[in-house]
């Protein structure tokens, strides 16, 4: 690959970097309490198109991403960090899996629990339900 060109993402998926900056943008817009529907209002955008840049699947423009990150009250640079840090990967990893439907309502509630006795337990119980969700494929595939 020479040097300026963009290499494609390796699974044929989006773009590590977009999938970061969508989860960020998610992140964000979580922080400041607005739902997809309302930011995409903001921004004169579908909440599909909101849905689109927090998964990764549609790139975010400089211009969008200016203005999202005015809409969310932060800087550009917000929405960014990292994209060129070491723990670049090990942030897209768990950024990624923060996007996932129900993934922050989850972590927001269990950070809830007070008893470490109870938070043992529904880590215990999800697991339980990650190995049985697994078995069931292994029967079907």
């Amino acid at each position: 690959m020479r040097h300026g060109e963009i290499s494609p993402s390796k699974t044929g998926g989006p773009d590590p970097i977009d999938l970061a900056v969508g989860a960020r943008i998610r992140l964000q817009r979580h922080a400041v309490g607005l739902s997809q529907q309302s930011l995409a209002a903001r921004l004169g955008l579908s909440f599909q198109q909101i849905q689109k840049y927090e998964r990764g699947a549609n790139r975010v423009s400089a211009s969008m991403l200016v203005r999202t990150a005015e809409a969310l009250g932060c800087s550009p640079a917000l929405l960014l960090v990292g994209a060129e840090d070491q723990q670049h990967a090990a942030d897209v990893q768990w950024l990624t899996l923060l996007t996932q439907n129900g993934a922050t309502e989850l972590l927001a509630a269990f950070s809830q629990i007070a008893d470490p006795e109870t938070r043992a337990a529904v880590i215990a119980i999800t697991r339980g339900l990650v190995s049985e969700t697994s078995r069931t494929k292994a029967r079907k595939g």
